[in-house]
């Protein structure tokens, strides 16, 4: 069961449709108002209907990201929330969300009182200048959201920054790398890294004047023994060769295992062990 189904998706999108023109029109104000995209009120309302959202919430979720960005097409995001990820009150739910990029939706990522902390880094691509949201929903629903507005053009749009048939040579390649010693009950960070182009489909060859076709990492499942860890829907606007940071709870030994699903629905896997008071990681 995917955390946004994709009818869910295809109608979202149906529903932006109307509006892209709006969204890519050059702003007159190179620093509009937070919450000014005219598609933010479509895609909450498909998100989260009347639902009420905490856009004040900075004891609870907070959204680090650069104002000006260096390269659009790797913009480092970071979402922290200050919660103990526990099985009564937990973050179950964080949203990432790029308003005037043609896929508003960059990822939704599910997580466990085993995640043991709810923060996520990663770098996303951004099309032009916008307000980048996190929204943190809790295991009794609730919804606080932290937002930042990011200057930087032409990220979905850029074209791949390595040579397009290594990339798709490496494709599925994923690496782990774990933080150690590992103590239990301590939460663990674990970086993941997957050599994927996720390619957006709005790069234009200049050779055939043809629009590269879009293939992008879809679904990313991480699980510590038995245990959900993170479970991520993913679109073109993370960057080519996904990278996540987050956190598991160690208990004791076995072993974190990453799923991979991509738009070809070719799947790919990877494992590394998990040693209280040291790890090992591997690329497979």
């Amino acid at each position: 069961m995917f955390l946004f189904q994709h009818w869910q998706r295809v109608a979202l999108v149906g529903l932006l449709a109307a509006f892209v023109p709006q969204v890519f029109a050059a702003p007159a104000d190179p620093a509009p108002q937070a919450s000014a995209a005219p598609i933010w009120p479509k895609v909450r309302n498909g998100l989260f209907g009347s639902r009420a959202i905490d856009e004040n919430a900075g004891e609870i979720i907070v959204l680090e990201a650069p104002n000006r960005a260096e390269d659009a097409s790797t913009v480092p995001i970071a979402i922290r929330t200050k919660i103990v990820q526990s099985p009564t009150r937990y973050v179950q739910k964080l949203y990432l969300l790029v308003d005037n990029n043609p896929s508003p939706i960059a990822a939704v990522f599910e997580l466990t009182p085993d995640s043991g902390r709810a923060d996520i880094e990663t770098r996303i691509r951004i099309e032009q200048y916008t307000d980048v949201r996190a929204i943190a929903e809790l295991n009794d629903g609730s919804l606080y959201m932290a937002s930042h507005y990011v200057k930087a053009s032409g990220g979905c749009s850029a074209p791949a920054g390595k040579d397009p048939k290594e990339a798709l040579r490496n494709a599925g390649r994923i690496k782990f790398r774990v933080d150690g010693p590992l103590e239990a009950g301590k939460p663990a960070a674990v970086q993941l890294a997957i050599s994927h182009p996720n390619a957006s489909g709005l790069v234009l060859d200049q050779v055939s004047r043809l629009y590269e076709p879009a293939y992008y990492v879809r679904k990313l499942s991480v699980r510590y023994g038995d245990k959900p860890i993170l479970t991520a829907d993913i679109d073109f606007s993370i960057s080519e060769n996904p990278n996540f940071r987050f956190y598991f709870l160690p208990s004791g030994d076995g072993a974190l295992h990453a799923d991979v699903v991509d738009t070809k629905d070719l799947s790919f896997s990877s494992e590394v062990a998990v040693k209280l008071g040291g790890v090992a990681s591997t690329t497979r």
